[in-house]
């Protein structure tokens, strides 16, 4: 049983696997200032009320946040876990085919890994986060690059900020594009420019890239929300990056083997 940790600037998801299949999903805030300790407690909490049989052994951690590196091993010593960082030199059989391997974000390296796996051919996964994120995959697990586009939550918000008379929106589906009132146009406005933004980047990469019937698929926060509405998406699974640190876990020290 491992845990999976991908840390993201908004949400933190934690996964509860065994091999690669999940037993539960968790999406919890990002909270800069949580010390090792409240972290710990916080696992601790999910695992009891989930009633879970069997403690991990192993977390396999994915982070963009550095500044919650330290505290979340802290939190593995305090749980009696071994804590393995997936980072662009993780012995992992993916390739980062790109200029700076070591700048690829863990969490596009476990999409790489989960779409090679569970896909097996040329794939887009487009990551619905605190920003949008392209990656080209190939059926090999070769990650060729992609595009990082700003996340629709934090476009929606810095139009409210920095329109006097504009209100904050959730981005939700509106019942019609073309608004009656500034709040239908907003609504409809903020949801379908990241929709046509999505289907229209997919496009483009297609064009260039020329990939052998591609699976595009997405995944992040919002893509149960978006993504039923893109004509270009094929698959939404949520846990891809939480499957993709489970595949690594197979290769970062994993107790068991």
């Amino acid at each position: 049983m491992n845990l999976t940790v991908d840390i993201g600037n908004t949400e933190t998801v934690v996964g509860l696997f065994e091999g690669i299949e999940p037993v539960h999903i968790w999406r919890l805030a990002t909270n800069r200032h949580h010390t090792a300790d409240e972290l710990a407690l916080s696992v601790e909490g999910l695992l009891r009320v989930l009633g879970a049989a069997t403690l991990p052994e192993q977390a396999i951690v994915a982070s963009v946040v550095p500044a919650m590196n330290r505290a979340w091993e802290g939190a593995g010593a305090r749980l009696g876990l071994e804590v393995s960082f997936l980072t662009g030199s993780s012995p992992v059989p993916i390739r980062l085919e790109v200029g700076h391997p070591e700048e690829v974000g863990a969490d596009r390296i476990a999409n790489t890994l989960a779409a090679t796996e569970m896909f097996g051919v040329d794939t887009i996964v487009v990551d619905l986060g605190t920003a949008i994120t392209f990656d080209c995959i190939t059926a090999a697990g070769v990650f060729l690059g992609g595009a990082i586009a700003p996340g629709p939550a934090n476009a929606l918000d810095q139009l409210t900020r920095a329109t006097a008379q504009l209100p904050q929106i959730e981005l939700d589906p509106p019942d019609r594009v073309i608004g009656r009132n500034t709040l239908e146009c907003l609504r409809s406005g903020g949801f379908y420019t990241v929709v046509d933004g999505i289907d229209g980047m997919v496009d483009r990469i297609v064009e260039e890239w020329e990939p052998a019937d591609p699976v595009i698929a997405a995944t992040g926060g919002l893509a149960e929300v978006v993504a039923p509405h893109c004509r270009s998406v094929d698959r939404i699974e949520p846990a891809l990056t939480v499957t993709g640190l489970a595949i690594a876990g197979r290769y970062l020290g994993d107790p068991g083997e």
